[in-house]
């Protein structure tokens, strides 16, 4: 099973470009959106017939309805939502500035799940079927020194998605939760420590979207990876802490190789934008 209808958050970035792609090539009809227009043109222009740009911020709850009734009223009810926008970056606490990183990062990776899906939501009920699927991280398992931001966001994705799981069980419509570890997109490029199992955008869209379709609710990227975590969660805090303590941390907003998080009201926000 396949999806012909599809909505792509985030499509500016490495996964959602290669998300949009198989999709594309499948024959589906794909909404494309996200804030780099030149990258979505790029997309549409490989079916233009079956694809539509929305240029807008995912946590701007107006914006997505309205992209959302116009994204219907032209091609239909989605078979999949795939709320894949997200931005990432280091965090200290006890820098006052980091606290805007920390609200902005809450309202891209969370809120703006929510307002992904919302707008489809009736609809979507009424057909009886689809599958919405969330982005999370490995990151949401346990916190990670440096990077709390980013691991309370995802965290928060994974309890979002657990609860919209329970109360559409027996809907027909199906909700999966995808935990990459490392994929090499431009959230991980300034990284500076190891990055075990690092995966490639394309690869990892191929095993997202064919297990989305399974049915599978829990989707981890490798699944060695899962295993991995799973290993070292076994662990006592302490062992645990002594491990991560002295591994090169996350960049924050501002240091070399930090990424992108839009509408981040701080000096250094020209640098960066949201995928």
């Amino acid at each position: 099973m396949g999806y012909g209808n599809a909505v792509i958050t985030g499509a500016c970035g490495g996964l959602g470009q290669a998300l949009a792609r198989r999709l594309l090539a499948q024959g589906a009809r794909v909404a494309l959106l996200g804030l780099d227009r030149g990258r979505l043109e790029a997309l549409r222009a490989l079916a233009p017939e079956r694809s539509e740009l929305y240029t807008l911020d995912v946590s701007d709850a107006p914006a997505m309805q309205a992209a959302a009734q116009d994204w219907m009223t032209r091609h239909g009810v989605p078979d999949l939502v795939l709320a894949n926008a997200g931005v990432a970056g280091g965090f200290d606490t006890e820098q006052r500035g980091d606290l805007a990183v920390m609200r902005r990062m809450l309202e891209i990776n969370v809120l703006g799940v929510a307002t992904t899906f919302h707008p489809y939501l009736t609809a979507m009920r009424g057909a009886g079927r689809g599958s919405l699927v969330g982005v999370a991280s490995l990151a949401g398992w346990r916190g990670l020194p440096g990077n709390g931001a980013y691991c309370a966001s995802k965290a928060g994705v994974i309890a979002y998605l657990q609860s919209l799981r329970a109360e559409l069980r027996g809907s027909g419509l199906r909700v999966a939760t995808v935990c990459p570890g490392y994929l090499r997109t431009p959230l991980t490029a300034g990284n500076r420590f190891r990055m075990p199992g690092l995966m490639e955008p394309d690869e990892a869209a191929r095993h997202l979207l064919v297990r989305a379709a399974r049915g599978a609710e829990l989707i981890v990227l490798p699944r060695r990876m899962g295993w991995l975590a799973r290993a070292l969660g076994l662990l006592p805090a302490a062992v645990h802490d002594r491990i991560l303590l002295n591994q090169p941390r996350k960049p924050r907003i501002g240091e070399a190789g930090s990424t992108a998080i839009p509408g981040l009201d701080a000096p250094t926000r020209q640098n960066n934008r949201q995928h």
